[in-house]
């Protein structure tokens, strides 16, 4: 019976080191008192999954901030500018690199791979002096023996460690981050001397970057890394885990041939091609670490689909060399279902949250070693069926519209050219208007009359009354600057994908379902469970309110089919862009009824679209044709007269 987990979510079940992250940058507590916090969340995640009966725990996934800046720090790779002179990495340094400070800004930060989660990206160049300058694995790893729990310390894998990282300033963007290698190579022999030396008998390398579009040298640089530490090496079980996506079949030769590997994990739930190549050609006496649960969603697992699966490469890898894991990190779901209280009993029998995600981990794990728990898979596979039969999730009249559009490209009727003079007559616009993207900053006093009216502590009078006050504040304030399009400012919304999320049907939505998404920062992704349909308007009333207080041209502001899909946990029992399709239909709805309100300008955010793309660029098509027409969708039944903007970040 083996199982394991790639890692876990390290802000606390209700953000307890949010808050005290926070309290100790605005000065309100000490290191020692945000060191406690870190020390008990660690302790209560290592007990947690020993009692629920994990066998191969992580250690030193915990981070203050983030695992790539905890591996910069390993190495002693802090750009210049923070005057770091070296010693052990300490809070101030650490932090000035994440957040900059009053003289110097942060370093970089971007999107871990295709999921919410950012990372601090390194700056490297050939003059950097890299030295062992954070022991934060080895004091992890001892501090969790020290409480009884054996733990594989976890370290970005170097290879990856180098693609992920960036030329720092004044070095050219042709220099070649891999070259930097056996400079880095000593440093990752250190620590795992270190940890040999403390007593660890396995290692996990994240190597993540296997699963994207790598050049035969590339793929080179993971043979030349592990052959380097195939010595130091001895002595330890050492495991290579991937995740997010398929490997090619090149990755996949390589990774199965890296001198001195004992194991390899593998995301079985977005790889599913994977799997072929595993039954094709496993390499005999090592170890498969199965990712079958979902680290990057909120659905309860498919006990007995993933225990068929399972059973079916116990009987190329071997009995006693199947280890039950995760896909990834647990990082990318929410912490513990049990602090849901306003989700209903159906919609909560559906979901698992990291700490259900350990116990299904677990129950995979003895059922294949033959001590299946057959009530807890009973009430599973109630659970699914419910799912799958529940008036809830199925709405015919949305499946029936949604397979409608697959007939029509939905472009405009009519060309661009057109569209400009009948927009240019009925808005009658200088050469080059101007306008705002549309949210103005809200205030301590509106998010507190929002706050309240939720709490039923105002009517809705009072409430509508004080937004109504914000709108012309916001309006005046516009026609005072000789704005062209004004917006509203969006005093009434709490979150581009939440307030609409909130108004259609199909979501669902936590009190405590945090995810980091960096730092501090944490976000609640409303649930996509069923299918998705506008019962009425959502920004009608607000968006003719404010027309009503100038005689410019107002525009409705929307959030775009693909965003809200993006920021979402979102149903696994259909295509993402079956679901897009949908969410696009109700925008279509919303769209068509701010024309009819006089609402000529109509812009439609859509600042997640690239965030869904693919990792691997043969798949980028496919994404880029939906998402595109899912947004096409959303206005191609307008007038010639009506104006649409779309809000892009680089796509």
């Amino acid at each position: 019976m083996a199982s394991h987990i790639v890692g876990y979510p390290r802000m606390g079940p209700k953000r307890e080191l949010k808050f005290a992250l926070e309290s100790f940058w605005d000065n309100k507590s000490s290191a020692e008192d945000l060191q406690k916090v870190a020390a008990d969340l660690r302790s209560s995640i290592w007990q947690q999954m020993a009692a629920a009966g994990i066998k191969y725990i992580p250690s030193n996934t915990f981070s203050y901030y983030d695992q790539v800046l905890d591996a910069t720090s390993m190495l002693g790779a802090v750009p210049p500018r923070y005057g770091w002179n070296g010693g052990e990495i300490g809070f101030d340094t650490y932090f000035s690199m994440a957040r900059g400070n009053a003289s110097v800004p942060a370093m970089e930060m971007t999107k871990w791979f295709d999921t919410n989660y950012h990372f601090i990206v390194p700056e490297l160049g050939p003059d950097v002096n890299f030295s062992y300058a954070s022991h934060k694995a080895v004091d992890e790893y001892k501090e969790a023996k020290a409480l009884g729990v054996d733990t594989i310390p976890v370290l970005i894998g170097p290879v990856s460690y180098l693609l992920l990282s960036k030329p720092a300033k004044g070095v050219e963007k042709t220099f070649s981050l891999l070259s930097l290698l056996p400079k880095i190579l000593p440093i990752y022999k250190e620590v795992i001397a270190e940890l040999k030396a403390a007593g660890a008998l396995w290692i996990q390398f994240d190597e993540p970057t296997l699963v994207l579009d790598l050049d035969s040298h590339q793929l080179q640089a993971f043979t030349a890394a592990y052959a380097e530490l195939e010595t130091t090496l001895s002595g330890l079980n050492v495991l290579i885990e991937t995740y997010f996506a398929d490997l090619t079949a090149e990755a996949y030769e390589t990774l199965t041939e890296l001198k001195g590997v004992t194991a390899y994990g593998l995301d079985l739930v977005r790889g599913t091609q994977t799997i072929e190549l595993i039954k094709s050609n496993f390499p005999k006496g090592k170890y498969l670490f199965a990712g079958v649960v979902d680290g990057r969603n909120i659905w309860a697992n498919d006990l007995a689909s993933s225990l068929s699966t399972l059973q079916a490469l116990e009987a190329v890898v071997g009995k006693d060399k199947l280890v039950v894991s995760t896909s990834c990190s647990l990082l990318h779901t929410a912490v513990d279902l049990v602090n849901e209280t306003k989700l209903d009993d159906e919609i909560k029998s559906w979901l698992a949250f990291a700490a259900q995600k350990v116990v299904e981990v677990n129950a995979l794990a003895k059922a294949l070693a033959g001590q299946k728990d057959e009530a807890f898979f009973t009430a599973n596979a109630s659970a699914q069926a419910s799912r799958k039969s529940s008036p809830r999730v199925t709405n015919e009249a949305v499946q029936k519209a949604a397979a409608a559009l697959k007939g029509s490209d939905h472009r405009r009727a009519t060309n661009v050219t057109a569209r400009l003079d009948a927009q240019q007559k009925k808005l009658n616009l200088p050469v080059l208007p101007t306008t705002t993207i549309g949210s103005f900053p809200q205030t301590l006093e509106l998010r507190r009359v929002r706050r309240e009216y939720k709490a039923n502590k105002i009517s809705e009078d009072d409430y509508v009354k004080a937004i109504k006050e914000e709108i012309k504040k916001v309006v005046d304030l516009q026609e005072e600057l000789d704005i062209d399009v004004l917006v509203h400012g969006e005093p009434e919304r709490n979150d581009m994908v939440e307030y609409f999320g909130e108004q259609l049907s199909g979501f669902a939505f936590t009190v405590n379902g945090w995810v980091q998404s960096y730092g501090s920062r944490c976000v609640k992704p409303p649930i996509i469970y069923g299918d998705v349909s506008r019962p009425k308007p959502m920004t009608v009333f607000w968006s003719s309110t404010a027309q009503s207080m100038t005689k410019r041209p107002m525009k409705g502001m929307l959030t775009g089919p693909v965003t809200i899909l993006n920021w979402s946990f979102v149903r696994n029992d259909q295509p993402r862009f079956e679901t897009c399709y949908q969410i696009a239909l109700a925008i279509k709805d919303e769209v068509e009824d701010l024309e009819k309100a006089g609402i000529n300008v109509i812009q439609i955010d859509e600042a997640a679209l690239r965030e869904g793309l693919p990792l691997r660029k043969s798949e980028h098509a496919f994404y880029q044709k939906w998402a595109v027409h899912s947004f096409r969708i959303t206005n191609c039944g307008v007038q010639d007269t009506t104006q649409v903007h779309i809000l892009l970040h680089s796509f």
